[in-house]
C-alpha cells in the first residue's frame, strides 16, 4: 500500500514535514527522522489513514518507526493543527491532512472501508435551518453516512477482512 500524493492539501508532503520541524522546536520537542516521516506519509496522502496504515507506508518505504512512534507522532500532528483526527466509528481513528477546504462530510463504506468526501450547501443550510427550528446556536456538525461503494456493489474491490482489528484498506479512489 502505498499513500497516493494529496489533492488540495494545504501542505506538500515536504511543506508539511518543515511545518512540522517548526511546530517540535517551537515547543522544545525532540525533532527525530521518525517523526518528520510520519509527518510526510500523512500530510502527503489524499486518504484518511489509520495508524496501521501509516506504519504499513513506512515499512514500504523502508522506514522503520515503532506503533506507540507512530501513535505519538500522530497525536503531535493532531495538536500542531496539521492533521485532523477522524473517528468513523470503526473502532479506530483516521487521520487526514488539514487542508484549506470548507467543511466537509464523509461516506464510508463498510465493505472495504474507503472514504469518499463530499460538500454539500444545502445540507449546510439544513443543518442550520434544524438547529434554529429547535433554537440552538448551531457551531458545528459532523456527519458520516455509512453504506456499500459503487465499486463494491459491482464486486470490483475486496471486502475487508471480518477481524475486529483488522485495518481496512486505504481508498485509492478518495475524493478531495
Amino acid at each position: 500500500m502505498s499513500a497516493a500524493p494529496a489533492v488540495g492539501t494545504a501542505h506538500t508532503a515536504q511543506q508539511g514535514r518543515d511545518a512540522f520541524r517548526a511546530y517540535l522546536r517551537e515547543h522544545n520537542l525532540p525533532v527525530t527522522a521518525q517523526r518528520l516521516v510520519i509527518a510526510e506519509v500523512i500530510i502527503g496522502s489524499a486518504e484518511h489513514l489509520s495508524a496501521e496504515e501509516v506504519t504499513q507506508v513506512l515499512a514500504e518505504r523502508g522506514e522503520k518507526a515503532g506503533t506507540a512512534t507512530v501513535y505519538r507522532t500522530l497525536d503531535l500532528l493532531v495538536r500542531s493543527g496539521l492533521v485532523v483526527e477522524r473517528d468513523f466509528g470503526e473502532g479506530f481513528r483516521r487521520f487526514e491532512a488539514a487542508r484549506d477546504v470548507p467543511h466537509h462530510e464523509h461516506l464510508l463504506c463498510t465493505m472495504c472501508g474507503a472514504v469518499q468526501e463530499f460538500r454539500d450547501e444545502r445540507l449546510e443550510r439544513m443543518t442550520t435551518i434544524i438547529a434554529e427550528s429547535h433554537d440552538f446556536a448551531r457551531q458545528q456538525h459532523r456527519l458520516v453516512i455509512q453504506g456499500v461503494c459503487a465499486a463494491c456493489r459491482r464486486g470490483e474491490r475486496s471486502p475487508r477482512p471480518s477481524s475486529s482489528t483488522s485495518q481496512p484498506q486505504p481508498n485509492r479512489d478518495s475524493s478531495r
